[in-house]
């Protein structure tokens, strides 16, 4: 029997993994260089995304200066709500209903007035596009493991306060081969005592410990990537077990050179252990693909039915902050889709 290939971007999803500047378009990075007169690496100037590797430090390196370099045009709230807005357009585009941002306030808190200033700027932002576009939204607060354990403390404390303003999970981001998860045992707690979902990095550069360091020290309900405990069939299982949604970026995994080609990148070993999944686009501007080419991904290169893809979008759902009634809402919405 041939199979019906519905359109996945009319598939109703949660995005759980996408940094802040790296949603950006890159129409827009370029307008707003422009505006502040920032000279672009050529790399973020083509037409098509930039060469990655990040399996070495050196290839790390450059992929966090681009970053960077990226970051250094969002200068005013006006910025800010630009980005946010047009994230969540993009999203709503690829059958999005409910979108988790990533984003350490830290770093744009020098050109924003400070770090609370920064958040409730960012705060303020999502408010207004959730409310604009209909697209539920709301902030991840992520630590970066480059950075001093205290750093991801006064993070924590910030996220608890708030919490009502927005803000659903603590994270933990940036190089995994730097920094071990227990330095920042005590951060994950205060956020965790303070009701948030941590979520932090892991099994991407390294291996499955990272995972499981992410498990034992930190606790995590969720793991950002996680695919390489593909690697460790006990740990999988664990995660399954557990229920331990994994936030898998199948384009970003390529480009930076975790995964050779796209069906190296083990979704099945993941999806047919168990393990909940929750596809994501990481970083679009740097990586070139958004929500829906990930689930294009699945049923490209790894042969997803249709009813497979509709079970990815159900694991999203779950593994979301959203509240109880749009839950309800996409999961019916799914079942539509696939009837």
């Amino acid at each position: 029997m041939e199979r019906v290939h519905r359109d996945v971007r009319q598939l109703p999803k949660a995005h759980l993994h996408l940094h802040f500047t790296g949603s950006m378009r890159p129409t827009t990075l370029l307008e707003l260089a422009d505006k502040y007169g920032v000279r672009l690496p050529d790399a973020l100037t083509g037409a098509e995304p930039p060469k990655l590797r990040a399996t070495d430090e050196r290839g790390w390196f450059r992929f966090q200066r681009l970053y960077d370099a990226a970051r250094s045009c969002l200068r005013g709230p006006e910025d800010i709500q630009r980005l946010v807005r047009e994230a969540a357009e993009e999203d709503i585009a690829d059958g999005s209903g409910w979108l988790e941002i990533q984003v350490d306030p830290t770093s744009y808190a020098p050109r924003l007035g400070g770090l609370i200033a920064a958040m409730e700027v960012i705060l303020d932002a999502v408010e207004r596009a959730s409310r604009d576009t209909g697209l539920g939204m709301r902030v991840l607060v992520a630590a970066n493991r480059m950075k001093h354990p205290l750093d991801a403390r006064t993070l924590a404390r910030l996220a608890v306060r708030y919490a009502d303003r927005g803000v659903v999970g603590f994270g933990l981001s940036n190089d995994e081969r730097r920094g071990m998860a227990r330095d920042f045992d005590r951060a994950f707690h205060i956020a965790r005592e303070g009701g948030l979902l941590s979520a932090p990095h892991g099994g991407e550069l390294t291996g499955p410990a990272s995972v499981r360091d992410c498990l034992d020290d930190l606790d995590a309900t969720r793991i950002g990537h996680g695919v390489r405990a593909a690697e460790d069939p006990r740990l999988l299982k664990r995660l399954a077990d557990r229920g331990v949604t994994c936030e898998v970026c199948p384009a970003s995994n390529v480009a930076l050179g975790v995964y050779e080609k796209p069906e190296d990148v083990p979704l099945r070993t993941l999806f047919e252990a168990g393990v909940p999944l929750a596809l994501g686009a990481d970083d679009p501007l740097l990586f070139g693909s958004r929500l829906a080419a990930q689930y294009d991904i699945a049923r490209r290169h790894h042969d997803f039915s249709d009813a497979e893809l509709a079970e990815l979008a159900r694991q999203s759902v779950r593994g979301s902050a959203a509240p109880v009634d749009i839950k309800e809402k996409l999961l019916s919405g799914i079942g539509e889709w696939l009837a």
